[in-house]
């Protein structure tokens, strides 16, 4: 007869708790926000957010490129067809999408584009009398901090601004860390940047006080025109430092590539203008570095 005292006691199994089937969500340093802007038409803003993006994707930046402009050129000029935009930066800018759901990959590696569509040009109507009108572009930037399992890291955000200082520059500003100044070396060029500069200052005192230029690249020079020679010379003198010591050429490549949806590092590596982008992406690398060290 089995003595039932003597019996071994029975182990208590305690159970693990079921692994955690939901993405795994980390927190990463927010990408560094540089707003291309000049209310002055012509002076190269698109080209330089599409080509400073993609020389900084080429030397291991993440980089995503936000379309504020309603004619949506930055788009065009990285070959995303206005069919394959399902979101804009207007459906964004509303609240009916988020920015990652804008976002879309273009051919060059580690470059990413937010489009626009001409919805943009009725924004100001739309959401003109909302109190958080000038914070949509900063409050939809902010969810990049955020990474689910599988979303791109990105280091670097550039806004293409319109050319004008409406509420979308107004929206760029209030979210940017600085501002990138394209400069077209031409004769009104410092009356253009003295205006533009009384407007980052309003920002800066009303709705981004860490606001700062982070520099001026001058475009479009010509060696062969004494007037380009004069205009560099005067806005080293008027901007100081702050004035990129990269300096881009007029170059026919470079007016050419758009035409086929690509930046000009894609469209001709070798040319004048491409060589001048990739050294400015260098130097604005430098200047963070700097920024960081200070």
């Amino acid at each position: 007869m089995s003595d039932e005292s003597s019996a071994e006691p029975t182990a208590t199994v305690v159970p693990f708790a079921a692994p955690d089937r939901a993405p795994q969500v980390q927190l990463a340093k927010p990408p560094r926000v540089l707003a291309v802007a000049n209310q002055k038409g012509g002076v190269g803003k698109t080209t330089t957010a599409i080509n400073l993006g993609t020389a900084l994707a080429a030397i291991g930046e993440e980089v995503l490129i936000i379309d504020l402009d309603p004619q949506g050129n930055a788009s065009t000029g990285l070959g995303i067809d206005r069919r394959n935009r399902q979101h804009s930066t207007y459906d964004v800018l509303i609240g009916e999408a988020t920015l990652r759901d804008a976002i879309v990959a273009t051919a060059v590696p580690r470059l990413h584009l937010a489009p626009s569509t001409l919805d943009l040009s009725g924004l100001e109507l739309e959401i003109g009398q909302a109190r958080d009108r000038a914070f949509r572009l900063r409050n939809a930037l902010a969810p990049l901090s955020t990474l689910a399992a599988g979303q791109t890291k990105f280091t670097y955000v550039l806004v293409d601004c319109p050319p004008s200082l409406n509420l979308l520059t107004i929206n760029a500003m209030a979210a940017a860390n600085a501002i990138l100044v394209p400069l077209q070396c031409e004769f009104f060029a410092l009356e253009g940047l003295s205006q533009l500069l009384k407007t980052v200052e309003s920002v800066r005192a009303q709705l981004n006080p860490d606001l700062t230029i982070h520099g001026i690249v001058l475009t479009m020079y010509d060696a062969r025109n004494n007037l380009s020679g004069q205009v560099v010379a005067d806005v080293r003198e008027f901007m100081g430092r702050k004035v990129y010591d990269t300096i881009i050429p007029r170059n026919v490549r470079v007016s050419e590539a758009p035409s086929y949806g690509k930046p000009v590092l894609v469209y001709d590596l070798k040319c004048s203008g491409s060589e001048a982008y990739l050294r400015l992406a260098t130097e604005i690398i430098q200047r963070e570095k700097e920024l960081l060290a200070s």
